[in-house]
């Protein structure tokens, strides 16, 4: 492990900070990002457990085979300083979440699959009347959650990881993504 630059991106105040921080590199000093995506792919294996899913089950849903999952689960094959980075990436904003996830696994099933796992928010869609049905927010939802029905977008809220690609994008402001606010938090 080496010393390296780690660029902080803070969604809500939109400032960029750039720290001096351990970063994951191999012994030729090259970058990780597989690791990183193991990384992810153990704290998605970790909650599932947490959820009461089997391993058989875990395997199944996040694409690898049992003997990884039983690794990961019982703390083996994996570097600790991927699973720190991997949880500073769950840390983003969801939508930086969604987006360094998918250029890490670069697959957009795995991709959906544990963004949809470690996303603990739920969220609400209101499509407004001024909607007029052009598709942009089924063009950009990288999560594949937006269809175009009778000229109005819906949205799958199920699959929604809040990224606000959709509201961002729409052209008439026809769309907002709302948290939920759960009384249990």
């Amino acid at each position: 492990m080496l010393i390296g630059l780690r660029l902080t991106v803070d969604c809500q105040s939109q400032s960029i900070n750039i720290k001096q921080r351990q970063c994951v590199i191999n012994t030729h000093g090259e970058r990780m990002p597989k690791h990183i995506a193991s990384g992810l792919k153990y704290l998605a294996a970790v909650k599932l457990r947490e959820q009461g899913y089997f391993q058989k089950d875990i395997a199944n849903k996040l694409g690898m085979d049992r003997s990884t999952v039983s690794h990961y689960l019982n703390g083996r094959n994996l570097s600790w300083s991927s699973i720190e980075v991997a949880e500073s990436i769950t840390s983003c904003c969801n939508h930086d979440f969604l987006y360094l996830t998918y250029s890490l696994t670069k697959d957009i099933d795995n991709t959906k699959t544990i963004v949809g796992i470690l996303v603990e928010q739920e969220f609400q869609a209101v499509v407004g009347d001024t909607c007029i049905g052009c598709g942009l927010c089924v063009d950009v939802c990288l999560m594949d959650n937006i269809s175009i029905v009778d000229l109005k977008c819906q949205i799958d809220i199920e699959g929604c990881c809040g990224c606000l690609d959709c509201q961002t994008n729409c052209p008439t402001n026809s769309i907002q993504i709302l948290e939920i606010q759960s009384p249990n938090k």
